[in-house]
């Protein structure tokens, strides 16, 4: 949470995704942690591309303090790279949302306890603290100073794979659900657990 440095950010927020896959796996989920390894795969790539190109762009600087207002030299990167970090969060419709949503659903109709969901769900909100904390240092907030330049955009061996990436970052949430769960998960949540995975 208190990390500047833009490629360690992204680093760091693997390991709470491992602790999401590690928690599948304790609750017995081993189907729905490989699930999740594959959307996270594509979303992560994604990230690290986009970093990529940001601090190529930003005279390569990795601190997120000397960034500040990128969204203006960096339109399409921005878009991406929020993408990601909102597949990341697990938005509904997105590739992160179908594996994340789905673990934590069935964490919550397994009986393990207040602890164990407060934990999870104080989790799952630390993730979007992060993620919101790098978008708006990033692109949002104030000029940090730094020089940018807006000619990265104009590379297509670099921005090419940013927006194929983007694409199955979209699209690859369903269709892995669809090809790993053939039979629909039927789950039964109260209607406060239900809008809690969501918020």
């Amino acid at each position: 949470i208190f990390e500047y440095d833009l490629k360690k950010i992204i680093a760091l927020s693997t390991l709470s995704q491992l602790g999401m896959m590690m928690f599948s796996i304790s609750l017995g989920l081993y189907e729905l942690a490989f699930f999740h390894l594959l959307t996270h795969a594509l979303f992560k790539a994604l990230l690290f591309l986009c970093a990529g190109i940001l601090i190529h762009g930003a005279g390569n600087t990795q601190d997120i303090r000397s960034f500040g207002g990128l969204s203006l030299n960096f339109p399409l990167v921005t878009v991406c790279m929020n993408l990601a970090n909102l597949s990341l969060c697990g938005v509904p419709f997105l590739a992160g949302f179908y594996s994340k949503d789905l673990i934590v659903e069935l964490a919550c109709q397994y009986s393990w306890g207040i602890f164990v969901l407060l934990m999870m769900f104080i989790c799952l909100s630390l993730t979007v603290l992060y993620s919101v904390r790098l978008t708006y240092l990033s692109f949002v907030g104030p000029y940090g100073g730094g020089t940018s330049i807006s000619v990265c955009e104009s590379d297509y061996s670099l921005v090419g794979p940013v927006v194929i990436l983007s694409f199955t970052s979209l699209v690859s949430g369903p269709i892995l659900s669809w090809l790993n769960f053939p039979a629909p998960v039927l789950i039964f949540l109260p209607v406060f657990l239900k809008w809690g995975a969501l918020f």
